[in-house]
């Protein structure tokens, strides 16, 4: 049993033999050979392949599927190779050799105003398609629908003539290769001596000039556009910049910028010099101005340096200027990173102190839990917060506030009790105490009810430290609380029997359970 191979020919898969695989291969690697790897050439090659696909699957019907090396030889003896149509430049066949291939119908693509029926027909009866179309258009107003309905039935039943090798059957002329090479070389031709004819007209000269003068037209319009577009562009980035440094000028100097909140103006809305305080030592502040107004100051003039460029379009080739502007800017990057990495060594150390007290409330079994109303909420409050603190000016002063955290425990013993831990940083543990000392946080205690501060605040001269308060209340067993609705602002992850998220947990009853806080539903 001969070996085979699995080959695609135009799309269509064979099943080759070995001898025939070797045949085949070397028939095509001639053709290719022959023909080139020029557009036209591979236009060649595969019409050939298309027809050697079209042999090999009409055989493919009437026997095995298994192609032999006596279909290649018919399909090498049929088409043809170079070596036979190897002929004197200009020779020609004669007509009868060429009109041997009994002709097929096809609708010609070529020739075509609608469906390219009249073409087909032309070319299969051998006349005019012309004089066709005229005998349609007389049929169809004497036989009215007959002929259009005649039409449109061959327009669908009709295959059209795509590849070469049916343009040829089409003709009734054989598809070998010296006739496939000659119909595209045909038809290369033809649409070069019409594009030449159309290259040559009045027309294309007439559109030609009007391509190029409506291009010269947009390009001149598009060129203003760009121009008007560059200058706008320049003016808000020199008023940006203009204003910007008076701004940062003024934020620097008096701790507020006069143009804050202008349109297209930076404006910063944090008082530089007082939010610094809150941070770093006094004698550093000074320091870190001046790094930040270069860092700041330098791209803005950068921007009013080519926001001017931009609008007046002066040359400027002085580079010394520039760089010594990028150097300066690096200076004052690398001063403000040493000066902060100077800085963070104040919260190197941690420091804290727990106070705890017993609420004398021996008679209640339910301890009622409120938030205080916000004292702080009338005076003006600046436009910075972190890691939940912020700044209010209270009769002058600047307070800083920080919100508390709330969570709840069972006791050990049978009162309420109630532990306050204040936590803080600093560069070292004793700086880190001092700052813990300056924390200031109230409750109040009256009958059942415990009302607690929503902030507590560091007193003046304290600076910001990371502070924490934690507040924990133990609550014995058996006994309740209810946490109004305004503690969700405080409470932090208070475990319970139902996994009761945070902020479901207010205007609930809880009791403190052997297992844990369950919820009730009221106080008895």
């Amino acid at each position: 049993m001969k070996k085979t191979f699995t080959i695609n020919i135009s799309g269509t898969i064979f099943h080759i033999e070995e001898d025939a695989y070797e045949v085949l291969q070397k028939y095509l690697i001639n053709l290719k050979t022959h023909f080139g790897n020029t557009e036209e050439g591979k236009e060649i090659l595969s019409d050939i392949e298309a027809r050697i696909a079209e042999i090999f699957t009409e055989k493919s019907e009437n026997d095995r599927n298994v192609v032999t090396l006596a279909w290649v030889e018919e399909v090498v003896e049929t088409m043809g190779t170079p070596e036979d149509f190897a002929e004197e430049e200009g020779e020609e066949e004669p007509v009868s050799e060429e009109s041997k291939r009994k002709r097929r119908l096809y609708r010609d693509p070529d020739h075509r105003v609608l469906g390219g029926v009249c073409g087909g027909l032309g070319a299969y009866f051998n006349m005019d398609f012309v004089v066709l179309r005229i005998i349609f258009a007389i049929l169809f107003f004497v036989t009215f629908p007959a002929a259009m309905i005649a039409y449109v039935i061959l327009w669908i039943a009709v295959p059209k003539a795509i590849t070469t090798a049916q343009r040829l059957e089409m003709r009734g002329q054989e598809a070998t290769v010296k006739n496939i090479e000659k119909s595209i070389k045909e038809e290369v031709k033809e649409v070069q001596e019409s594009y030449k004819k159309f290259k040559e007209s009045d027309s294309y000269s007439k559109g030609k000039k009007s391509v190029a003068g409506a291009g010269d037209v947009l390009f001149n319009v598009l060129k203003v556009i760009l121009k008007i577009f560059v200058v706008i562009i320049g003016v808000i980035l020199i008023l940006s910049a203009f204003f910007g440094i008076l701004g940062l000028i003024s934020s620097l100097i008096i701790g507020q910028s006069f143009v804050e909140g202008w349109p297209l103006v930076w404006g910063p809305e944090i008082h530089m010099p007082n939010f610094l305080n809150h941070f770093v030592e006094p004698d550093t502040v000074t320091f870190g101005m001046i790094a930040i107004g270069f860092l700041i100051g330098i791209p803005m003039l950068a921007m009013l340096y080519i926001g001017t460029k931009l609008v007046f379009r002066y040359k400027s080739n002085n580079a010394a200027i520039g760089l010594s502007m990028i150097g300066l800017w690096l200076v004052a990057l690398v001063s403000l990173i040493v000066v902060s990495a100077s800085q963070v060594g104040n919260y190197k150390s941690r420091s804290s102190i727990s106070n705890s007290e017993i609420l004398s409330c021996d008679s209640c079994s339910t301890l009622y839990l409120q938030l205080d109303e916000d004292k702080f909420d009338d005076y003006v409050e600046m436009d910075w917060e972190i890691d939940n603190f912020k700044v209010v000016i209270m009769n002058g002063e600047e307070v800083m506030l920080g919100l508390p955290t709330f969570d709840i425990e069972k006791a050990g013993t049978d009162n309420f009790s109630l532990l306050i831990k204040k936590t803080s940083r600093g560069r070292t543990r004793e700086n880190a105490q001092e700052s813990t000392e300056q924390i200031v946080y109230n409750f109040d205690l009256e009958d059942s009810t415990l009302t607690f501060d929503p902030y507590f605040f560091i007193k003046e001269g304290g600076k910001w430290r990371d502070q924490e308060v934690d507040i924990t209340l133990k609550v014995p067993e058996g006994k309740t609380v209810y946490l109004g609705d305004e503690m969700v602002r405080i409470i932090h992850d208070i475990e319970n029997v139902s996994n009761t998220w945070d902020g479901d947990m207010v205007g609930k009853y809880w009791e403190m359970m052997p297992d844990g806080l369950t919820m009730r539903e009221s106080s008895n």
